[in-house]
């Protein structure tokens, strides 16, 4: 694939706020849905996308609902998932498999802070949630785990800043965190709904991080003012979920452009917020559960995969099905002060 070769100059460190006329694409948001565009017509995704169904549930924690049939139905069957450590299986499908037309291009970083992350391989994801849906992939051919790195997590997360749309985020699901390949990557999507997690006020747990309870799931929150930021919170990120497996937990991670930790009112420029939850790990499929729980439904997104299912759920029916997989309070409380140890050392 083409390189998509960018510099510190190519971060957006300002994006027009939801429904700005005035908002225009940068040079990443052109290119990436030019190609993903061009591959949807020529028939290398699953299905067709159109527009989908959303609304938002009644209720205080805002849950944004979205009706994606095909996806449920047309995806490929998730990996079988073992444990939190599964090595990489050459046999199970992987994306040294990817057909050369689903590539978009590999972003490479030149100058900047600090060392140049690792390059990323942007590709279609074939069975999207929404336009715009991309893998974001360090170098496939080493064939590592889904296990977070801080080289690959720092590449995600300029990714994030090299988008001017305001719901352009990046995501990451564990080994028994709803991880569907056990080959490294991240999910780049382009959200169309604001979501309360990113200007809620978090209560301070240490210097670098915070306890989210905004949205369905508390996480765990750093924040990266600015570009300079990324490679520190990329570490401590990783480190933060060493320890959660460590502790037989399962995680995800999202960040999202947001606020800073206190809040829009609290002063300070908005930046990165990379959530990072805690989990009862979940290996193969749950009977009788409405959906699987990943970031996206953790963030407070569900897509759904059936009709009934979309007009009937209520709030308090999607809380239960995402918090059955949580941590009692005493426990992430608990696990919170271990973090906040561990990361000041």
């Amino acid at each position: 694939p083409e390189e998509f070769v960018y510099g510190e100059e190519d971060f957006v460190l300002h994006v027009a706020g939801w429904g700005d006329p005035d908002s225009a694409p940068s040079r990443f948001d052109r290119v990436l849905l030019a190609g993903w565009s061009d591959r949807m017509e020529r028939g290398l995704f699953r299905y067709r996308l159109g527009p989908l169904p959303t609304r938002v549930l009644p209720g205080p924690v805002r849950i944004v609902v979205q009706l994606n049939e095909q996806r449920s139905a047309e995806r490929r069957p998730p990996q079988p998932v073992r444990s939190l450590r599964d090595p990489f299986d050459p046999g199970a499908f992987n994306f040294t498999r990817l057909r050369p037309a689903e590539l978009l291009f590999r972003l490479r970083r030149t100058g900047g802070p600090g060392p140049p992350p690792d390059p990323l391989l942007v590709a279609i994801n074939a069975s999207p949630l929404e336009r715009g849906h991309v893998l974001l992939l360090p170098e496939p051919a080493r064939r590592l785990p889904q296990v977070l790195t801080a080289p690959a997590l720092r590449g995600a997360l300029e990714a994030a800043l090299l988008s001017a749309h305001p719901g352009f985020r990046v995501g990451f699901n564990g080994l028994g965190g709803g991880a569907s390949v056990n080959h490294l990557h991240f999910h780049g999507l382009y959200l169309g709904s604001p979501l309360p997690l990113e200007e809620a006020p978090a209560e301070p747990l240490g210097p670098c991080l915070g306890l989210l309870r905004a949205g369905p799931a508390p996480a765990f929150l750093f924040f990266a003012p600015g570009p300079a930021a990324l490679e520190p919170v990329s570490r401590a990120v990783c480190r933060a979920a060493e320890h959660l497996v460590g502790a037989g937990l399962a995680y995800n991670v999202l960040a999202t452009r947001g606020d800073p930790p206190a809040g829009p009112g609290a002063g300070g420029g908005r930046g990165l917020r990379v959530l990072l939850w805690a989990r009862r790990p979940l290996f193969g499929p749950k009977a009788g559960e409405p959906f699987a729980v990943a970031l996206c439904e953790l963030a407070g997104l569900l897509p759904l995969p059936a009709e009934p299912l979309y007009r009937d759920i209520t709030e308090l029916q999607a809380l239960s099905a995402i918090r059955q997989h949580l941590l009692p309070e005493p426990e992430l409380l608990h696990l919170g002060g271990e973090l906040a140890r561990l990361l000041e050392n």
